[in-house]
């Protein structure tokens, strides 16, 4: 994987002073996350004004169970017409697990039956918070 410069993103606040540049430095980009700022959008137009960007987003589930995943990163790359790359810590193998690139299509349950079915191959350290319990019926939001 050729990835000179990956990016981040935060909420706004974190970009004020002292810290804020040293975030932005490290490739942070600051996002508005309140009610009243659609944070798609926002990322999605980074992407359109952008020549190459990476930016690396966790699914739900890292720390704890979760019920459902958050489509955000779904739809921007939907939006800003860019590839998806899965990427998967898996604890029992002890290795990173990286996808070939994928574009969303045009079944978006479709398409996260296979991002569900390749987490859920990954086993975490508490691999009872993992995904296999989506696998019959994909919950995203």
């Amino acid at each position: 994987m050729n990835i000179s410069k990956a990016h981040f993103l935060g909420k706004e606040s974190l970009f004020k002073p002292p810290l804020g540049k040293l975030f932005i430095k490290m490739g942070g980009i600051p996002v508005k996350r309140d009610t009243s700022n659609n944070m798609v959008q926002q990322v999605v137009d980074y992407f359109n004004n952008s020549d190459q960007l990476i930016i690396a987003l966790s699914p739900e589930g890292t720390r704890k169970k979760t019920e459902r995943l958050k489509t955000g990163f779904y739809h921007i790359a939907k939006q800003a017409k860019i590839p998806i790359v899965l990427a998967a810590m898996d604890y029992k193998e002890k290795e990173l697990v990286v996808s070939d690139p994928f574009y969303a299509g045009e079944d978006e349950r479709e398409d996260f039956r296979y991002i569900i079915k390749y987490f859920a191959r990954a086993k975490g350290k508490f691999p009872e918070n993992g995904f296999d319990h989506l696998l019959d019926n994909p919950v995203y939001t």
